[in-house]
């Protein structure tokens, strides 16, 4: 299972939610087949509705390998 906090953790060289949302691509088309949101993202340009975009970015990664 990927927790966001071990992702952030893992990758401490993230400056954006843009970085972040392409790392979190990378992690599920390596295989990750669950995540789990436990903290906000700490970065300024991480939108109001950033739950609902890495879940998306997460679920489709993991449909493409299919």
């Amino acid at each position: 299972m990927l927790w966001l906090s071990e992702l952030l953790m893992q990758h401490h060289e993230l400056k954006s939610f843009e970085e972040l949302k392409e790392t979190l691509l990378e992690a599920a088309q390596q295989g990750e087949m669950f995540f789990r949101m436990d903290v906000r993202p700490p970065f300024q340009d991480t939108p109001d509705n950033w739950e609902d975009i890495l879940e998306s970015i997460f679920t489709s990664a993991n449909k493409v390998g299919d």
